[in-house]
Order: C-alpha cells, then sequence, then structure tokens
C-alpha cells in the first residue's frame, strides 16, 4: 500500500498538480465569497478535462466542460445577479424545490450511468451521479443557494472513493480536503445568512 502510493506520487502528472492547485484556490474563495474564485473555477476545469479523459472518468470530463461555462456564469451572478443587479445574496430553496432537484438528479444519474454503462468507463452509475449531482451543486453556488454545502459533502464523499480507485491520489486527497472546507464553508455561508 505505501509502495503503491508513493509510486503513484512519484508519477503525479504537471496537469493533475495544477488542476489541484486551481481547484483548491476556487473552494477556499468560494467559502469566502470572493468573485475570484471563478477565475480559479475556470482554469482548474479546462486543466482537469484531460486528467480525467485520460483516467477513463468520461463523465467527469464532460462535467469539467460543464463546471468552465458555470464559472463565467457564476461570476456574472456574483457580480451582477439579483434583483438590484448588484450580486446575489445567499439564500435557501424551499423543500419542493429539493424535492424537484433530487428527483431528477435520481432518474438523470440512473439513465447516464445505464448509457456509460456500454462503454468502458469505470463505475458508470457512480460517476454519473457525482456528475449530475454537481451540475445541480454547482448552480446552487452560482446562486447562492446555502444548501449547496450539504449537496457538496455527499458528491464529494462518493468522490474520494472514485479518484483512489482511479490511482488520482492528488485528486482524493483535494477532495478529502473539501470534506473540511465545506463544513467550514457551510458554517461560514449560515452565519452570515442568518444576518440578512
Amino acid at each position: 500500500m505505501i509502495d503503491d502510493l508513493s509510486t503513484a506520487l512519484a508519477e503525479l502528472s504537471i496537469a493533475e498538480i495544477a488542476a489541484v492547485i486551481l481547484a483548491l484556490a476556487y473552494l477556499v474563495l468560494a467559502v469566502r465569497q470572493n468573485i475570484l474564485c471563478w477565475f480559479a473555477a475556470l482554469f482548474s476545469s479546462c486543466v482537469y478535462i484531460g486528467v480525467f479523459f485520460t483516467a477513463q472518468l468520461y463523465m467527469e470530463s464532460v462535467l469539467q466542460i460543464f463546471y468552465a461555462a458555470m464559472a463565467i456564469y457564476g461570476w456574472y451572478e456574483w457580480r451582477y445577479g439579483g434583483s438590484e443587479q448588484d450580486g446575489v445574496s445567499i439564500n435557501v430553496w424551499s423543500v419542493r424545490q429539493h424535492v424537484i432537484a433530487l428527483g431528477g438528479i435520481a432518474v438523470l444519474s440512473l439513465l447516464f450511468g445505464w448509457g456509460m454503462s456500454h462503454t468502458e468507463a469505470a463505475f458508470p452509475y457512480a460517476d454519473s451521479f457525482t456528475t449530475v449531482a454537481a451540475i445541480v451543486a454547482t448552480f446552487m453556488v452560482a446562486r447562492k443557494v446555502l444548501e449547496n454545502w450539504v449537496y457538496w459533502f455527499v458528491i464529494d464523499s462518493i468522490s474520494v472513493y472514485l479518484y483512489l480507485s482511479r490511482e488520482l491520489y492528488l485528486t482524493a486527497l483535494l477532495f478529502l480536503l473539501y470534506l473540511v472546507l465545506i463544513v467550514v464553508g457551510f458554517r461560514t455561508w449560515w452565519r452570515e445568512y442568518q444576518h440578512v
């Protein structure tokens, strides 16, 4: 196990290292509600497209294309969104909105998982779930929906397993760190939401 880990760490690609650093910068800046998070997200996503394609996590590669587009949308929403067009404020979704989101995630995950199971994709259903759920959660971040952090906790917990199984150790470590930052992010946004 230790030998496998040290060998894998020695073989880390420059691309994965760069993507991890940029992805970590994104989350730290997002927790602080710093609009620069969207630039870090854009560049990280562009690099991760190739990293995940090489690891045969095709839905994750597709997700990175979406993330790149959402980085532009997120920047716009944080800069010009909201009723006063001066940026969105932290808000919460109704139970109905969550039921719709979770139902859509379940149906699309099964559909895409079935489709990907006919390819050489690794973990087609889990990969599809994390991809579909991440699309919803990313939209939630762009709209500053407080519960995005809960969605991300579930998604990233599953992602850690996926990345470890594909020997993307640095990315798995990043997502373990994300789990800690998600808790911090939720608490930070919750405190601000209570003062609105």
